[in-house]
C-alpha cells in the first residue's frame, strides 16, 4: 500500500509541474499574438520620453527583436529557475511587484475561504435540524440565493452598511482589519454557496443510512450525531470541491480587491493588461496556475489518507464499489 500510494504520488506531482509549464508556455503565446506589442504601447509611447538609442538598448537587453520560440525559451528558462524577468512598465523585479501584493491577495482569499466553510457548516447543520416546515426550507434556500447575487453587490451592500452607516471600518483605509473581516465576507458568501450544496446533499444520503435510525433510536442526540457519524463521510467530497473552487476564489478576490480599494494581485494585474506588460502577466498567471494545481494536488494526495475506501491504481485514486455499500453500516457508538 505505501509503495502504491507513494508511486501514485510521484506521477501526481509530475503531472502538475507539467501543467504549470503547459499554463506558462500557453500564457506566453497567447499574449505574443495579441494585437499590438510591449515594444509600441511600453516603449513608443511619448509620455515615457525614450530616445531611440534608448529603445534600441532596452530591446537589446529584453531580448524583444529575438524569435517568438527563443523568446519563450529564455523566459521559459528563467521561470524554472525563479527569475521572473523585469517589468516592461517599471523595469522593477517582477518577483518584487509580486511580492509587494501578494500577501493581502492571500490574506483576503484565505480568510474567505474560512468564511465560506463555516457558513456552508452552519446552512448544512440548519438544513438537519431546525424545524422543518419553517427552518429547513428557509436555510435550504440560502445557497441559491447566495448564487444569485454577484460579489461586488454584496461587497457594495456591506460598505454601505457597516463602512458608512455603522462606521465599523474607514473606507479610506480597506486594509484594517474590519475592513478586511468584511472584504472576506463578501467574497466568501458566494463561494460558500456551492460548498453548502455539497454538504446538505451529503448529508442528506447519510441522514437516510439504516445507521442513522439507530443511533436515534438508541438516544443520541442531534449534535453529537452531527458531528460524530454524519460530518465526516459527508465531508470528504467536499474537500474535492474545494480544491476545485480555488480558480474562483482567486478570481472573486481580484473582483473583491477592486470594489474595497485594496491593493492586491488584481489591481497589478489590471495595470499589466492596460500596459501590456507581458513579463508580470506571464508570471500572476503562472502563480495562479501553482496555486490551483499545488490545492488540488493536495487534495488529491490527502483523499486516498482520508477515506479507506478509495483505492489506488496506478496515476488514479478511485473509490472502491465493494466498500461503498459498507456506508450504510458503520459502527454507531453513542
Amino acid at each position: 500500500m505505501r509503495n502504491a500510494y507513494l508511486n501514485y504520488a510521484g506521477k501526481r506531482l509530475l503531472q502538475a509541474a507539467v501543467v504549470v509549464l503547459l499554463a506558462y508556455v500557453f500564457t506566453f503565446l497567447v499574449v505574443s499574438i495579441l494585437p499590438g506589442d510591449p515594444i509600441t504601447n511600453v516603449l513608443h509611447d511619448p509620455q515615457n520620453a525614450f530616445t531611440m538609442a534608448q529603445i534600441q538598448e532596452i530591446i537589446e537587453a529584453q531580448g524583444l527583436n529575438d524569435p517568438v520560440a527563443l523568446q519563450l525559451w529564455h523566459a521559459l528558462s528563467g521561470f524554472v529557475t525563479g527569475d521572473l524577468g523585469l517589468s516592461m512598465r517599471s523595469s522593477r523585479p517582477v518577483a518584487t511587484l509580486i511580492s509587494e501584493v501578494l500577501p493581502s491577495t492571500l490574506i483576503l482569499a484565505s480568510s474567505a475561504l474560512a468564511v465560506a466553510l463555516v457558513l456552508a457548516g452552519l446552512i448544512a447543520y440548519g438544513s438537519q435540524f431546525l424545524p422543518r416546515r419553517f427552518g429547513q426550507g428557509f436555510v435550504r434556500s440560502l445557497p441559491s440565493l447566495f448564487l444569485s447575487v454577484p460579489t461586488f453587490v454584496i461587497g457594495l451592500v456591506l460598505i454601505h452598511l457597516f463602512g458608512f452607516q455603522l462606521g465599523l471600518f474607514m473606507v479610506i483605509d480597506p486594509n484594517s482589519f474590519w475592513a478586511t473581516v468584511f472584504a472576506s465576507i463578501a467574497l466568501g458568501i458566494p463561494i460558500s454557496a456551492q460548498i453548502a450544496e455539497v454538504l446538505v446533499a451529503n448529508l442528506d444520503n447519510e441522514s437516510a443510512q439504516e445507521y442513522a435510525a439507530v443511533a436515534r433510536a438508541r438516544g443520541l442526540r442531534q449534535t453529537p450525531l452531527f458531528f460524530r457519524h454524519f460530518l465526516k463521510p459527508s465531508a470528504l467530497p467536499v474537500v474535492t470541491v474545494v480544491a476545485l473552487m480555488v480558480g474562483e476564489v482567486l478570481g472573486g478576490a481580484l473582483i473583491t480587491e477592486t470594489v474595497f480599494g485594496r491593493t492586491g494581485i488584481g489591481n497589478l494585474v489590471q495595470r499589466s493588461v492596460v500596459t501590456q506588460d507581458l513579463p508580470v502577466l506571464q508570471a500572476v498567471v503562472s502563480l495562479a496556475a501553482m496555486v490551483f494545481v499545488l490545492v488540488n494536488l493536495i487534495a488529491d494526495l490527502v483523499y486516498p489518507l482520508l477515506d479507506p475506501r478509495v483505492k489506488i491504481l496506478g496515476a488514479t485514486a478511485v473509490r472502491s464499489s465493494a466498500s461503498t455499500s459498507d456506508t450504510a453500516s458503520p459502527t454507531v457508538t453513542v
